[in-house]
Order: C-alpha cells, then structure tokens, then sequence
C-alpha cells in the first residue's frame, strides 16, 4: 500500500512538530523549507488537521503550530483519515454495465464480483488501519532512530525491528 503524497506530507510535517513538541511552535514557513513544499500546501493540510484536533495554533510572535496531544498519544493513522478521509486502500466503481434487465445472470455475477471485491478491499482497508494505529508520533520522532536512517543514502531497513501484533514495518 501506499499513501497518498499528502497524506505522506502530513506525516512528515507532524514528525517535525513532535521532534519539537513541548520546545516551542514550529511556523509552516519551517516545515515547509524543512520539506521542500510550498506554504500554500501546507495551510490546506494543517486546515485539514486542525479541523481534526491533531493540531494546535499559536498565535501571535513565535507562533506556529504544536501538537494537540502528546507524540505517544498521535497515531499514524489519525494523519491519514484527516487527510485522506477514511481508510480506503481502494475504491470500488459501481459502473452501469449498460444491461437493463437487473435479473439477468451475467448482470448478477458482476454485482457478486464487485461485491466480493469491495469486501476484500475494505478487510484489507481495516487491517492496515489497524496497523496504523498502533504507530505512533513518538516512535517516529525519535532522533536517536532519524539520525540513524539518514546516515547513508542507502535505503535500508532500520525500522523492521517495530512489529506489532506479528506485523512488522516491512509486510507490507
């Protein structure tokens, strides 16, 4: 699965509040130097997540932006429903078939295909939803384990020791 470019974004910005969490605010002009991003995304994104009560506004000189709750108390997958608005890992089109007569045999085998489909999409939907949940601001936050990823340029795979009721990061 992959998420969606905002919803990857959102992540990224919120792992730059909670690297701050308790400092001070962080300023969208910040994270958006930080992530090479522009400010006019960000604002709709933070739109998104303040409406969510993931994030808090500061107003005024050394203002920005904190966390609502504490990095231990954000999961991942809170993120991801505020930006993207649900848990879909796929979308079902209920296209006409352009048969009129819903009785025939044909149009009734590709309902039950659609049917089928869509409920294996929404049990794999629901099961990395659960996955999401169990990861958290704080463990992403860590600098101890970002210093470490960004080490080398190589990719690797720092992160597979967090496994969560027999998941790890990489079974996916």
């Amino acid at each position: 699965m992959k998420l969606s470019t905002k919803a990857q974004h959102a992540v990224t910005a919120m792992i730059n509040l909670a690297m701050n969490n308790g400092i001070r605010p962080v300023t969208l002009a910040e994270i958006s130097k930080n992530q090479g991003i522009s400010l006019s995304y960000l604002e709709q994104l933070f739109s998104k997540m303040r409406k969510a009560e993931l994030v808090e506004g500061v107003r005024g000189p050394g203002g920005g932006y904190k966390l609502a709750k504490s990095p231990e108390e954000t999961c991942i997958a809170e993120i991801v429903i505020a930006i993207d608005g649900g848990t879909k890992a796929h979308a079902t089109a209920y296209a006409q078939s352009g048969q009129t007569q819903h009785d025939d045999a044909a149009y009734r085998a590709q309902l039950h295909q659609i049917h089928v489909t869509h409920h294996m999409w929404k049990i794999l939907s629901d099961k990395i939803y659960d996955f999401l949940c169990q990861l958290t601001l704080a463990e992403f936050s860590d600098t101890s384990i970002l210093n470490k990823l960004t080490s080398n340029d190589e990719p690797n795979n720092d992160l597979e020791h967090i496994k969560y009721k027999g998941l790890s990061a990489t079974s996916f």
